[in-house]
């Protein structure tokens, strides 16, 4: 966890939300809390994608938007994702798929598995994969307008209006379509794109005090003002949470310190495996144990059953199937990114000709032709190990 652009509280954040997923699906599996609880599960999922659009304009934002660089994001993000999302789709397939159990949020039959294998479906937790897919997607476009503003302001323009647009639609949050959802990751990536401009802001124990405080208003401001704002899903909220994940970034005094605590850091660790699985597993630990001990001691297995098994998980299926698609795509992206388009080679070749007679012209006409091409030969090898380390 060393690496310059790492910031644990982020983590810290991220394993909060996580964690408050977890609880909004208490009732769920155990019907007889719903009337003691208070669920954010909204408010954490927008976190989460305004998390998601400040981390790629964070960690991409100031590359330069080349053919090899978007397609190893674009490989990086699938690995992360898809892999272990199939394995808990395959997991809810087969729950649903014996009546006995009678699975409380089933994949119906098989054109709904297909759909959810296709990033179509909608069931359970499942509905806010695609949507972060669809980002994934979009970004290389959004990731031209953060390199170069002054030349995209169009397409900054449009984005805008879009926003404007969705706002006043007023559209359903949960659903698979990134539309609705575009505000957190767009306010989320706009945070993440100013980041590196704050540097020299150093923010007080005061400021850090705040950004508690925020992170607390929001998660809790629904229930406590029920007329103020009905509905989670909005321009207000996605402002909130991108402001939350900007301040968070910056690391103040006292909050953070406390989000980068261990514990935190532990859960945002794992909690990409923890949010697809924790259902399941919570359904699974009930079911089995529901006539020995009493709800409130189950209700606590389950909770820890689903912890180490999300940690399980991570280490067992999430971070070695992600290690293995990159690493195989860095051993081929060679043969794809080396390939160039027919205007590309046109170019090279009129820029080798100059070159040439740049050379003959200076002098070097009595260089022998081998000795010319020997040099070619060495100077593409080492371009290539050096795309090959930047990799």
């Amino acid at each position: 966890m060393s690496r310059p652009d790492y910031i644990p509280s982020l983590d810290g954040l991220r394993g909060i939300a996580a964690l408050l997923v977890v609880q909004a699906h208490i009732g769920l599996i155990f019907p007889s809390t719903t009337s003691h609880l208070v669920t954010v599960g909204s408010e954490a999922v927008g976190l989460f994608f305004a998390l998601s659009g400040f981390l790629m304009a964070h960690l991409y934002g100031s590359r330069p938007v080349t053919r090899e660089n978007v397609l190893d994001f674009l490989v990086s993000r699938f690995a992360r994702i898809y892999p272990v999302y199939l394995v808990a789709v395959l997991l809810v397939a087969m729950l649903s798929g014996m009546p006995t159990l009678n699975f409380v949020q089933p994949i119906a039959g098989g054109m709904d598995f297909v759909r959810h294998v296709l990033l179509l479906g909608s069931r359970g937790v499942f509905w806010s994969i695609p949507p972060e897919i669809q980002f994934y997607l979009l970004f290389p476009i959004l990731w031209l307008c953060l390199a170069r503003p002054h030349r995209y302001s169009g397409l900054i323009a449009g984005f805008a209006i879009v926003v404007a647009v969705d706002g006043l639609l007023e559209l359903p949050g949960p659903g698979i379509m990134l539309l609705s959802k575009l505000p957190y990751f767009l306010f989320g990536a706009l945070a993440g794109g100013m980041h590196s401009h704050l540097e020299r802001w150093t923010p007080s124990a005061l400021m850090g005090i705040f950004t508690l405080l925020l992170l607390a208003v929001f998660f809790t401001y629904r229930h406590v003002l029920p007329n103020f704002s009905p509905e989670f899903w909005g321009l207000q909220s996605a402002a909130a949470a991108a402001a939350i994940v900007a301040l968070v970034a910056r690391q103040p005094p006292i909050a953070g310190h406390f989000l980068a605590a261990a514990p935190l850091r532990f859960l945002g660790t794992i909690s990409f495996s923890l949010y697809l699985f924790h259902v399941p597993i919570m359904f699974l630990v009930h079911r089995s144990f529901e006539a020995l001990l009493p709800e409130p001691a189950l209700i606590a297995a389950a909770l820890f059953v689903a912890l180490g098994g999300a940690w399980f998980l991570h280490e067992t299926i999430e971070v070695p199937s992600r290690r293995l698609l990159v690493t195989f795509w860095q051993h081929h992206r060679w043969r794809l990114v080396s390939r160039q388009a027919p205007a590309e080679r046109i170019e090279q070749a009129i820029l080798d000709l100059q070159e040439t007679e740049k050379r003959l012209l200076g002098g070097a006409a009595s260089a022998p032709a081998a000795d010319l091409r020997e040099k070619t030969g060495r100077t593409v090898i080492q371009d290539d190990g050096d795309e090959k380390l930047r990799a």
